[in-house]
């Protein structure tokens, strides 16, 4: 061997050890971070936090309200060509930078790392408020035991239970919603703190499972009640020339972009868990679809409930079809009442949102935690308590009092419609069309995922989504500039509303100014990150032996 080839010879080794020693160390950094111990534990995560209360108690009277059977075609439509092709967006952002929303933004281009603390202040502003709904229905699900709400299931949830009085931001506690508020608080910090795969991942295992379960039995128990068929026949007989509305096809893709957490930073910090050579495209299938086969039972549940509601009161079933806070407090408690073994019924249906619930929130939070983790090293438990204390107390302060209803509502309704919707309408744009990123992100989800993506997928992500995303959000602009969101008062409506969007970017923004910890790898996927690169050794966190980094175990 001659001397140059020696030296080639040994300067590729050397390269060859530090690459090594790179991957190894990227290794621990990922293991200290957490990570799913197998794709089955992160699809489980990722539909725990996809399916959700705009599951149940959204998606039944969007489609009732936009064409019936009809609907499903847009809403296909929409799942194929913008939802499943943004998940995998959000997908390959964060399996290949492989950290929270703003460190993986600020390895895919250190500029675009405000885009990731944006998505972060959204998630927390989603967690104060969501968590007070989780309590509404623990409380409810004890409720139906004897039903508490008696002959009038409104005057009891505004009444009674919230004790709202006039539209007016006070400080006076209700009790019976601050205990329940804060033992959610309490069960979700735990969770948080054991981690991501004993905490996050385990809670996955048991809660999806049951949650299945229960619903299941909840559908098959209304669909026996009489009436049940008219239920399903108003929410399934099409209105063909429903196609042909705008708005129809608007709601449709605001029905998949809600119901499929993306966008705002919760799919980029799971999938920066995921092991490197997992088929990140065959598992974005998978959540896709389960969301939506969810959704559809949850339609058939509900409507076969209302059905029932609507032939015990002989009126048609258009009398007392609606959706959200109203279908759940008011609509369903009604059915309980009137139905045999209404208690079974009640347990199971507000037993699925507190499950339902607690696993988004759980998600939600994470993208704060993981955020904050990465940007100053801190531990998993001191993260924990340095977000989710302060958010439990402004849960606590803004959502346990006599206006909490009304604060919930508007900030629900303007985080929703333009904190969500622009956060992922913007970082798509530029994440597409500014820093050209896309075909880079595909070729990473080549590598192991099949069916593999290509220009198709490109197309849909660059110019369909988008398009999809930005008529939602111009005909909630003009819905909201016609009128005052469900007529509050405007200092209400600025203060919670239109101030909090505005606020968010500008706190997104200042955040991204603050220094990453020593050491942190930017501008690009960390060394180790390669998904066709070979599996590396790395001591074992608990022995400190050397071996094969598994990733887990691929199942």
């Amino acid at each position: 061997m001659s001397a140059t080839a020696g030296d080639h010879a040994g300067k590729s080794g050397a390269g060859k050890t530090g690459a090594g020693r790179a991957g190894a160390a990227q290794a621990d950094v990922e293991q200290r971070r957490g990570v799913f111990t197998s794709r089955r534990v992160f699809i489980l995560a990722a539909i725990g936090s996809a399916v959700g209360l705009g599951n149940i108690w959204r998606f039944p009277y969007v489609t009732y309200e936009n064409g019936g059977g009809a609907f499903l075609v847009p809403y296909l439509v929409a799942l194929l060509t913008a939802g499943i092709p943004f998940l995998l967006l959000d997908y390959a952002i964060g399996h290949r930078h492989r950290g929270s929303a703003p460190l993986s933004f600020a390895r895919l281009r250190r500029g675009t790392e405000a885009l990731g603390w944006w998505q972060v202040a959204i998630c927390f502003v989603i967690a104060v408020y969501y968590a007070a709904v989780i309590a509404w229905s623990l409380r409810y699900t004890l409720f139906s035991l004897d039903q508490a709400w008696g002959s009038d299931p409104e005057a009891f949830f505004f009444g009674e239970f919230l004790q709202a009085g006039d539209v007016r931001v006070t400080t006076d506690v209700v009790p019976g919603v601050l205990v329940p508020l804060a033992l959610v608080w309490l069960g979700v910090l735990v969770i948080m703190a054991l981690g991501v795969q004993r905490g996050i991942g385990a809670t996955s295992l048991v809660f999806i499972p049951v949650l299945l379960v229960a619903f299941a039995a909840l559908v098959v128990q209304a669909l026996l009640l009489p009436g049940a068929g008219a239920g399903l026949d108003a929410l399934f007989t099409p209105d063909w020339s429903a196609l042909t509305s705008a708005s129809v096809w608007a709601a449709a893709f605001g029905q998949i972009f809600f119901s499929l957490s993306i966008g705002f930073g919760i799919m980029i910090t799971y999938a920066s868990y995921v092991g490197r050579r997992e088929d990140m495209i065959g598992s974005g299938l998978v959540v896709g679809f389960s969301n939506s086969g969810f959704e559809l039972l949850a339609g058939i549940g509900v409507f076969a409930a209302l059905g029932f509601m609507a032939q015990a009161n002989g009126v048609p079933v258009d009398a007392v079809a609606g959706g959200g806070i109203g279908l759940a407090f008011i609509a369903f408690p009604t059915i309980i009442s009137e139905a045999p073994a209404g208690a079974l019924l009640g347990v199971l249906f507000f037993g699925s949102l507190v499950i339902a619930g607690l696993t988004s929130l759980v998600s939600v939070i994470e993208v704060v935690i993981s955020a904050v983790r990465d940007k100053f090293d801190t531990g998993r438990l001191t993260a924990t308590l340095v977000v989710g204390v302060p958010a439990a107390v402004l849960s606590l302060v803004l959502f346990s009092t006599t206006s909490g209803i009304y604060v919930l509502d508007v900030v629900d309704h303007f985080v929703n419609q333009y904190g969500i919707l622009v956060v992922a309408l913007v970082s798509m744009l530029v994440v597409v069309w500014a820093i050209r990123a896309l075909t880079g992100l595909g070729e990473h989800l080549n590598v192991h995922g099949r069916p593999r993506v290509g220009a198709t997928w490109r197309v849909l992500t660059s110019v369909v989504a988008p398009t999809g995303l930005a008529v939602v959000l111009v005909l909630s602009l003009r819905d909201d500039l016609g009128a005052p969101y469900e007529d509050y008062p405007t200092w209400l409506l600025v203060v919670f509303g239109w101030a909090m969007v505005l606020v968010l970017p500008v706190v997104g923004f200042l955040l991204a100014r603050l220094p990453w910890r020593a050491g942190t790898h930017l501008d690009g996927p960390p060394p180790g990150a390669d998904p066709a690169a070979p599996l590396h050794a790395t001591p074992d966190p608990t022995t400190g032996a050397t071996g094969t980094h598994h990733e887990g175990d691929h199942r």
